[in-house]
Order: C-alpha cells, then sequence, then structure tokens
C-alpha cells in the first residue's frame, strides 16, 4: 500500500491506495476504524499529488466534486451504499432513509446503511458527513461530530454560529 499524509483544516490526513494516484483510504486523525500505516506501506507523497490538490481545493470552497481513481474494499453492500454517497450533491444532506432509496436497498435495512456509511474509508472524498438522521439532527461521524459540523459549514449547510 501506498500513502502520503497532507494537511487539512480536520487535521493531518492520511491517503493511501493501491496503486499511483488511486485512494483506498482518505482517514482523520483519532478516526473510528480509520486506516494506520502498515508495517509494509511505503510513503509515496508524489503519488498522491492531484488527490492532496483537490483536498486543498475543496478546503478552499474552490471544488465541489472529486474526480479522484478509488479503490475501497468493502462488502458488496458496502461498495453500494457508498457508490450512492456520490450522489449527495455539494451543499445538501440526505437522510439514512433517503440514502437507502438512492442506494436501491430497503428502507428497513437503515441500521445497516448507518454502518456502512460509518465504515466509509474514504471519508471527505465520499461525503458521509452529508448523511443525517431523520429528525434533521447532525448523527454520527467516525470524525467526530465537529468535524461534521466543519464540514456542512463549510458547504454552506449550517451556518458557523
Amino acid at each position: 500500500m501506498l500513502y502520503t499524509t497532507h494537511p487539512s483544516p480536520l487535521g493531518e490526513l492520511l491517503l493511501a491506495g493501491p496503486e499511483p494516484g488511486t485512494l483506498a483510504w482518505v482517514t482523520l486523525p483519532g478516526q473510528k476504524g480509520g486506516a494506520t500505516v502498515g508495517a509494509d506501506w511505503r510513503r509515496a507523497a508524489a503519488d498522491f499529488t492531484a488527490a492532496a490538490g483537490q483536498l486543498d481545493a475543496y478546503f478552499a470552497g474552490e471544488l465541489k466534486e472529486f474526480d479522484i481513481p478509488l479503490a475501497p474494499r468493502g462488502s458488496a453492500f458496502r461498495e453500494r451504499i457508498w457508490a450512492a454517497l456520490d450522489h449527495i450533491a455539494y451543499g445538501s444532506t440526505v437522510t439514512y432513509g433517503q440514502l437507502a432509496a438512492l442506494a436501491g436497498v430497503s428502507p428497513l435495512s437503515v441500521r445497516a446503511v448507518g454502518g456502512a456509511v460509518g465504515a466509509n474509508p474514504l471519508t471527505v472524498i465520499r461525503p458521509c458527513h452529508r448523511v443525517i438522521g431523520a429528525n434533521g439532527s447532525l448523527t454520527g461521524y467516525a470524525g467526530g461530530l465537529p468535524r461534521k459540523r466543519q464540514l456542512l459549514t463549510l458547504e454552506g449547510v449550517l451556518t458557523d454560529r
């Protein structure tokens, strides 16, 4: 696995992927279930220049949609939910039930949908921060609710109070 770290307003991001330019992980410091550098991983900062540039542009408010090759690994169900995250537009939110519908899965599987969202290995890139509770509350974010609030404020969903 290739990797690098990259500074962001959320903390030092860990970017990792199986080949140059491809992301399998974007992990925040202290993220629940996030990746950690393995003994056989190789630092390769130059291989993630494009991804780092897009992340910088996103955090500067200049990029609304990422265009980076992705290679996450998960069950077929999780990969289906993760792919549905890509359809949540910048500056908008959906509930877990709405995400289930986007992914074409039963509304009865909302708990499993929540588990898949929580296991998203590509935080920020795959916008799990745009998924909220049915009552509009900010719920569950592996990087912590303050970071979720920060991302939704950046995107104009929330106002900075």
